[in-house]
């Protein structure tokens, strides 16, 4: 088993205004609500609204080439430490920001999360919780509509010092992809005004 990640689109108050000792359980069943589970069903992708039963105020987004699993993120975070340097300079500076909450889990959680959850929230790893208040979430969709239309002028570059066969991410079309993907999820997040969460489990 590996990591896996839900990304949460959510009420940014409405989570505000919940006593921080409640906040878990509420994402808990955004993550893994209570519903009848049909085996022969086909998993979910795209937007799951609401994220679970009697929460108008949250949202799920599935990522359709992932399956739910972080591998791809973090394969297509090493792809992109490999080919920036090659990145147009107006790319790079675009990309850097719009990626750094789908990719990378660098900084440190408490500046920016402080108060947000429990200290002791056991099994959710703080080291990789995306965190992105309204405010950020329109930084990232101003980031993506920049940097979209030079996103194809990346593939030389990609093909020659990124690409992977084999890998989880083994190619640009995949990398773009998953780009793609999480602008959707800015976008529509955006959108209503309101803020992402990135939980791993």
């Amino acid at each position: 088993m590996g990591l896996d990640i839900s990304v949460l689109a959510l009420d940014w108050e409405r989570l505000q205004a919940t006593p921080v000792r409640e906040r878990l359980g509420l994402l808990e069943d955004a993550v893994f609500p209570d519903v009848d589970l049909d085996r022969e069903r086909e998993p979910e992708r795209g937007w799951v609204w609401p994220a679970a039963p009697g929460m108008p105020w949250c949202a799920r987004y599935e990522f359709h080439s992932t399956t739910g699993s972080y591998k791809p993120h973090f394969w297509a975070g090493q792809a992109w430490e490999d080919v920036r340097d090659f990145a147009a300079p107006e790319l790079r500076e675009d990309l850097d920001v719009f990626l750094r909450g789908l990719f990378w889990h660098d900084d440190p959680v408490d500046p920016p999360l402080g108060g947000l959850l429990p200290p002791d929230h056991g099994p959710w790893r703080t080291g990789l919780l995306v965190a992105c208040p309204p405010g950020t979430v329109s930084a990232l969709a101003g980031h993506w509509t920049r940097a979209e239309p030079l996103l194809d002028g990346l593939r030389p570059a990609y093909d020659a010092h990124a690409a992977r066969p084999g890998r989880w991410i083994e190619d640009f079309d995949e990398f773009a992809v998953l780009l793609r993907e999480w602008a959707v999820a800015v976008a529509e997040t955006e959108r209503r005004g309101w803020g992402l969460l990135g939980l791993p489990w």
